[in-house]
């Protein structure tokens, strides 16, 4: 009788992560994962969702993307970091740069981890005590209008979302960036 208590009571101490990421294949493999060694797993695949069960759950742990339709990884840090101060969170991402990584750990994030990264390596950064960067030079260029998508995502990210002040800062006018920020980021 006292068992089904019991399993409540396990279930209250273990820890959330909120699982960001719009690959869908990837968030149940990774959720997966992160289940059988104990954790209690939220997932969500874009920002509204992400700060929906953000609020809903009150998570310790976030593992972000960066790179998702709508708004940018960067944003959801931002986002989830206004609702919960303490929320530990890494970035996770297939397209890692010296720029991305430092303004992640700048809006929050105790690590930014570039894919693929294992379950122990992702455990491992959320029990680090200090904000570490590790990013692997690509061996390709990137193409140029990933390059400026991520450096019109940051100008928007600098001025609060304005998207007039944004196109100041970047020199064009404002209907040309609303324009590209229409078409969205750029398939890989």
């Amino acid at each position: 009788m006292n068992q089904p208590a019991h399993d409540a009571d396990d279930n209250d101490l273990q820890e959330t992560i909120l699982l960001v990421d719009d690959d869908k294949v990837f968030c149940g493999a990774l959720a997966g994962a992160l289940r059988r060694r104990g954790f209690r797993v939220v997932v969500a695949h874009d920002a509204d969702e992400a700060i929906a069960e953000a609020n809903a759950w009150h998570p310790e742990r976030a593992l972000v993307d960066l790179r998702m339709p709508g708004k940018s990884g960067l944003e959801v840090v931002s986002a989830l970091r206004a609702i919960s101060p303490e929320l530990r969170i890494i970035v996770l991402t297939g397209y890692g740069s010296i720029a991305t990584a430092v303004e992640a750990i700048k809006l929050g994030a105790v690590h930014y981890l570039t894919k693929p990264a294992s379950v122990d390596e992702i455990l491992a950064a959320f029990e680090r005590t200090d904000a570490v960067t590790e990013v692997e030079a690509p061996t390709a260029p990137r193409p140029l209008d990933e390059v400026e998508w991520e450096h019109l995502q940051k100008v928007l990210t600098d001025c609060g979302g304005n998207i007039s002040e944004a196109a100041r800062r970047l020199g064009m006018h404002r209907r040309s960036l609303q324009r590209k920020l229409a078409r969205g980021r750029p398939e890989t």
